[in-house]
């Protein structure tokens, strides 16, 4: 329960700029996080939680998403579930939510390759959120820690959820951006909560399912650069 806590209060840390005396509406959770501190959810901990996950969902923090502006993508995966956060820049030029993914992974895709879930969870996103996406003036720029899906960056012999899924994302214009995994504490946070059987198509043989074009390199990169390109 402690790590959960974490996860949200990392979350949340994320936005505190945005809202009026954080640190005291946080802490309780706070609290129950220090060393020797017996856990125990009181009922101040359920008011704290219930009022910043409100907070999460309301303006200045949640923007209505315009299709007449870039977005961006954070998405992430954990043992049991995706998370993706939907992004956009506001007035203020700081990057504030449009939208919060997060969905459970069933038995069989517990069971996927590391690669094949972190993929998963772009696939979801990008499914969540197509009808502002696609066709759109701007590249989609998604923030993941690609270290595992670099699988995909060579010619692979696809089964038929991946050949799907490669179908599916050329229908979009992306540019995967490398963050360390450490920064994404947004989709980390929401990611903490089939097809198995081999196709035998050859048409599938030998397939790069994230072509280079689609991976950025470099860390520090200018997103409204990268979005114009």
């Amino acid at each position: 329960m402690v790590k959960r806590v974490w996860s949200f209060l990392g979350f949340g840390n994320f936005y505190h700029k945005f809202i009026g005396k954080y640190a005291q509406l946080a802490r309780p959770l706070n609290d129950l996080t220090k060393k020797l501190q017996k856990f125990e959810w009181m009922m101040t901990c359920q008011i704290a939680f219930d009022v910043l996950k409100q907070k999460f969902l309301s303006e200045p923090i949640l923007l209505m998403p315009d299709a007449n502006k870039p977005f961006v993508i954070e998405a992430d995966t954990s043992k049991w579930a995706t998370g993706a956060v939907l992004q956009q820049q506001g007035t203020d030029g700081e990057w504030h939510p449009c939208g919060y993914l997060s969905k459970s992974l069933s038995p069989t895709e517990q069971n996927y390759k590391i690669y094949d879930q972190e993929l998963l969870a772009i696939v979801r996103a990008l499914s969540e959120w197509q009808h502002y996406l696609m066709g759109g003036k701007y590249k989609v720029v998604v923030l993941s820690d690609h270290k595992n899906l670099t699988y995909f960056h060579i010619a692979q012999k696809l089964n038929r959820r991946q050949a799907q899924w490669s179908l599916f994302l050329s229908e979009f214009d992306l540019a995967l951006v490398h963050v360390p995994g450490k920064s994404i504490t947004q989709a980390d946070a929401l990611s903490q909560r089939s097809n198995k059987q081999e196709d035998n198509n050859s048409d599938n043989d030998n397939v790069v399912l994230l072509p280079d074009r689609l991976f950025v390199k470099g860390i520090n990169l200018e997103l409204e650069q990268e979005i114009r390109d």
